[in-house]
């Protein structure tokens, strides 16, 4: 450990965080979090403990380490999960595995909605927070929560055991369930990080109820105060799991790259995906403050199915940058269009017809270069001419027609040649975090589009060819598809068997019409 670092680590906070370890060359080579900064990050240092071979390892690599503070464990925990998506970390193998991941679920639509876990989100119309890598802090921490906001972990069956409400762990069924939804969105408004509000809150409800005289709900009011005050001692849901502007990295050096004037609080990032046009579907992510944040992300159908990329992202973007949408959801620091000239153009196109001044960029698969617009991407002419005279090792800058093609993780001896062969060079790049970055919006927003693209495609897989069929309603598809699993299970089916199933009737129209297919 050299000089500097030692007296770098003299600073370690007491406080919960996130820190990042990088080798001599700036690559963050592992991330983890900690209750306690100032212990767990000196444990690296400590020779005296018996290390695994993959920790010495790392810390012989260890050139630098940096650090965030967060507010408490949880913060840290989600904080965690979303550098190591970010930044790939090669020492950090545990955490790269997709199934360690987990989510908050919460169907609030239906009558009774319910709290669990899953490591595989539906697009389902519920509710979904995370994910999260540590499945049994974020089981701890919705378990401390919910004393103060009791929920269902599972549909409610009449006659069954109180035992739950009586705890007050559960809600009571006969308040009704528009007063247990109106509860179990304070939940959810927790879990995003409105904690200060609803503690105020809660603090005034209990003031109103003990000059109304109304003692009894004015102690119980007291009594969920004062569980929420407890849980700051314990692992807590912080003010959402964002990491702090001033403190990252990438967002600094895209902001001074592209020289935005304001802070990139909210980027999103589009995608189109189908197969040969048909359930052309386009994908909107949403990362703020430089994490992603799933809760705003939004999904579109095109209208129309075709095969044309450069169309769909059009008709997205038009539909993004509606009146009612820009009202509703606001408008982004920064928009990143997953394709090359022709998306970017789209995109472009359909802002400027709704009179949207939005910076634009994108992102091409096989260079792996950001392109902007030398006029059009609302980027100003004179960052334009900065970026065009580029001489930063590590960076390279091409222009073609009215695009500019900027790879950021290139070596010095391709650094500002103008050559479009820009190679992989050695030197690394002064801004290898904002590529890590637009990589990981990039990557999200294709993962999103094939994930919505699938589900249609395995919809119009099971009851496509029920769909056509006269007199065979859903109620009559569902339990056909229940008795046989499949449609080709429903076609090699005997006409005794599908009697059984449907009515002798139906079967014989089914029969029928699958003979003529």
């Amino acid at each position: 450990m050299s000089k500097a670092l030692d007296e770098k680590l003299k600073t370690l906070p007491r406080s919960p965080g996130v820190y990042f370890h990088k080798s001599k060359s700036g690559e963050v080579i592992y991330v983890g979090k900690a209750a306690i900064l100032k212990n767990r990050v000196r444990q690296y240092f400590q020779s005296s403990r018996n290390f695994d071979p993959k920790t010495v390892a790392l810390v012989s690599e260890i050139y630098d380490t940096e650090w965030v503070e967060t507010e408490s464990e949880i913060d840290a925990l989600f904080l965690e999960s979303e550098m190591v998506k970010r930044y790939m970390p090669r020492y950090n193998v545990l955490l790269r595995d997709d199934k360690s991941q987990l989510f908050v679920r919460i169907d609030i639509k239906s009558e009774w909605p319910h709290v669990t876990f899953t490591r595989n989100p539906d697009d389902d119309g519920a509710e979904y927070f995370g994910p999260f890598y540590n499945g049994y802090a974020l089981k701890k921490a919705i378990r401390y929560l919910r004393p103060i906001y009791p929920y269902l972990t599972k549909a409610p069956i009449k006659q069954t055991s109180r035992l739950d409400e009586d705890l007050g762990l559960s809600p009571k069924q006969s308040d009704g369930s528009d007063a247990y939804k109106q509860n179990l969105r304070k939940l959810m408004s927790y879990i995003k990080g409105n904690r200060v509000t609803l503690m105020n809150e809660l603090e005034q409800a209990m003031k109103r109820a003990a000059a109304e005289q109304d003692f009894e709900e004015a102690a119980r009011l007291r009594n969920k105060l004062h569980a929420m005050r407890e849980l700051k001692r314990r692992v807590m849901f912080g003010d959402r799991e964002f990491l702090d502007i001033s403190k990252d990295r990438a967002l600094n050096d895209l902001q001074t790259l592209f020289g935005f004037n304001k802070p990139l609080v909210r980027i999103e990032g589009y995608d189109i995906s189908h197969q040969g046009g048909v359930n052309v579907v386009a994908s909107m992510v949403v990362f703020t403050n430089g994490v992603s944040d799933r809760a705003e992300y939004r999904k579109f159908k095109t209208k129309q199915d075709k095969n044309d990329d450069v169309g769909n992202m059009k008709e997205t973007l038009l539909r993004r940058f509606s009146e009612k949408n820009v009202k509703s959801w606001g408008k982004p620091s920064l928009v990143v269009i997953d394709g090359g000239t022709g998306q970017l153009t789209a995109a472009l196109t359909a802002i400027e017809e709704r009179d949207i001044m939005v910076p634009v960029i994108s992102v091409a698969k096989r260079e792996e270069e950001m392109i902007i617009h030398k006029t059009r991407s609302n980027i100003t002419p004179e960052q334009i001419d900065k970026i065009r005279s580029l001489q930063i090792p590590g960076v390279g800058v091409f222009e073609k027609n009215e695009f500019i093609y900027i790879n950021l993780h290139i070596g010095q001896q391709n650094a500002g040649s103008h050559s479009r062969n820009l190679g992989t060079g050695t030197t690394p790049s002064p801004y290898s975090d904002v590529v890590k970055l637009i990589q990981r919006i990039r990557d999200e927003s294709h993962r999103f589009a094939v994930s919505y693209h699938t589900v249609l495609k395995r919809a119009k897989q099971t009851s496509s060819v029920l769909d056509e069929i006269p007199g065979i309603g859903p109620v009559t598809r569902k339990a056909l598809l229940r008795k046989f699993g499949s449609v080709k299970g429903i076609t090699n089916a005997s006409l005794p068997e599908l009697s059984a199933a449907i009515g002798a009737k139906k079967a014989q129209l089914l029969m029928g019409y699958l003979k003529k297919s």
